[in-house]
């Protein structure tokens, strides 16, 4: 079980860095994450919701993603109060003091039945904790670290931050505060994100070695570019005033970048449609909150949000509304999910299931919403349906991503759909999704993930940058091997870091030299190497 002193501290990518290693070693490896605190989700194969870390680990150690992988996702809808889905289906809307009081009792055995089933069909499970083990106003209820250690009998990795500040005090400090026996399960601890020379750091963990009994597993050194998403959105990087103004900004430089802004709503939700498009070398791309920063955009990009209509509402007073209509006389706009419900005319929630009543939107597109209870869950592919999107040619109309949303979208006469979709599970039905304007400048999708998809993505660029007379991209990214390269660096780098066969040895199996060509896990042979 990988633990850590606080949130982003690396958990979450160092749990997929062991699945990928241990995969590529040939064992059958799983994540787990009993429960989930993120607005940033993905579809499962059985049409499920999970937290979009767990999917990442699924994918690094070469298996589907299921929603035993993380039974309970928690998704915050303000200070105070947060949807609770269990097993991919909205379970409540409680407040924290309620939850924390019934998650034991009502909860625990559904994690335990959903670690046991994973566990069932796996060599190696691999647990992420959540937050941190010693927050002790919390862990009498606590069913993520300790309990959840305890219950898996599971040897314990303790990872601290130490690009934060401070690393030695906060692993020592958790320590502290933990029980003995839990102190006990904890084998060793290692420290993530260093940039220098670690001959530097050696007085220090000795020290702490000494101090703690407990081995130092290895320094993980600070990775610049992965293409691999954050667990949460503490490192999402928001632009209160624009950055594009000490640019090429003047229209002849027609190789500049595009400049795509997106809305970086309060209840933000799904960023990591984003990191595609942050990586092609031709876009500059920017998370923005306020109607300066938006002002020298050219595309405007209204993303996925846990609470839309309170983020419309915020918008509205912000003056990002007025902004976004003004960009929409001369420049491009794009909505996923709830950003495409905001385009709309009006919203309706008649059951309070984010926002009781009904507002209007901003009217830039021909539809209208209602909230629904039941949540839409599936991955998806499908055809663009329109002929011209910003004013330029489809030339390839397929498409793939995964949708989650409650609300259904009506259409009025004439209005132009984004497209016809198929769930993954049901290849055979289709159903029209998204809508865009009559002059092909707006449209709306509920399909996230849709920048993933290297087909859709270059030629949206391509149309893009079209529309505004900038020149043709020399280079697209390749995102999928782009994500399967980061993997690989990511699993070689842990795996030269750390000790390797003192963590083998906890799980009872003996270390192999690796070897040196990085290949995924469908590529090594199931056992290769027992």
């Amino acid at each position: 079980m990988v633990l850590g002193t606080g949130s982003h501290v690396g958990k979450s990518l160092l749990t997929a860095a062991l699945c990928r290693i241990f995969a590529q070693h040939g064992y059958r490896v799983a994540p787990f994450k009993s429960q989930n605190m993120s607005l940033n989700s993905a579809a499962t194969v059985e049409g499920l919701e999970i937290g979009r870390a767990q999917a990442l680990q699924a994918e690094a150690a070469g298996v589907a993603a299921s929603v035993h992988m993380n039974p309970i996702l928690i998704k915050p809808s303000g200070d105070h109060s947060s949807q609770v889905v269990v097993r991919g289906k909205i379970w409540g809307r409680v407040t924290a003091a309620d939850y924390h009081r019934r998650r034991i009792e009502e909860l625990l055995p559904v994690v335990r039945e959903s670690y046991d089933l994973l566990a069932s069909q796996y060599d190696v499970m691999i647990l992420e904790g959540a937050g941190s083990p010693a927050e002790i106003n919390l862990k009498q209820h606590d069913i993520a670290n300790m309990r959840m250690a305890e219950m898996a009998d599971a040897s314990c990795l303790l990872v601290g931050d130490i690009d934060r500040g401070g690393v030695f005090a906060s692993l020592l400090g958790t320590l502290e505060l933990l029980e003995p026996d839990e102190q006990r399960r904890i084998r060793g601890f290692a420290i993530n994100k260093f940039r220098g020379d670690t001959s530097l750091l050696e007085p220090g963990i000795r020290m702490m070695e000494e101090r703690v009994k407990k081995p130092c597993l290895g320094v993980v050194p600070y990775l610049n570019s992965l293409m691999l998403e954050e667990e949460d959105s503490l490192g999402l990087p928001v632009s209160a005033q624009t950055q594009w103004t000490g640019e090429r900004i003047a229209d002849q430089w027609t190789d500049r970048a595009l400049r795509v802004a997106v809305i970086a709503l309060p209840s933000f939700s799904n960023f990591t449609d984003f990191d595609s498009l942050r990586a092609e070398p031709s876009v500059s791309l920017l998370f923005c909150r306020t109607a300066e920063a938006i002002a020298h955009a050219d595309v405007v990009i209204l993303p996925g949000s846990k609470q839309t209509v309170d983020d419309l509402l915020w918008m509205r007073g912000s003056g990002l509304e007025v902004a976004i209509k003004r960009h929409a006389q001369t420049g491009l706009v794009a909505g996923i999910c709830g950003g495409m419900q905001m385009l709309g005319k009006t919203i309706s929630d008649p059951s309070g299931m984010e926002h009781e009543g009904s507002v209007a939107g901003l009217g830039l597109l021909p539809i209208g919403t209602v909230m629904h209870t039941e949540k839409v869950t599936r991955n998806a592919s499908g055809q663009i349906e329109v002929e011209v999107l910003f004013g330029h040619p489809v030339t390839d109309s397929r498409l793939a991503g995964y949708e989650i949303h409650i609300g259904h979208t009506d259409y009025e006469a004439g209005a132009k759909h984004f497209s016809t979709l198929s769930p993954e599970n049901d290849p055979s039905s289709n159903s029209r999704d998204g809508c865009v304007s009559a002059d092909t400048r707006v449209f709306g999708t509920y399909l996230h993930g849709i920048f993933d998809d290297d087909c859709f993505r270059h030629q949206f660029l391509s149309a893009a940058r079209g529309f505004h007379k900038l020149s043709t991209p020399t280079k697209m990214n390749p995102w999928k091997q782009l994500r399967e390269d980061s993997l690989n660096r990511l699993a070689r780098e842990v795996e030269s870091s750390l000790d390797m066969k003192a963590i083998f040895k906890w799980v009872g199996l003996s270390y192999e030299v690796p070897l040196t060509e990085d290949v995924s896990p469908q590529r090594r042979s199931a056992g290769a190497m027992r």
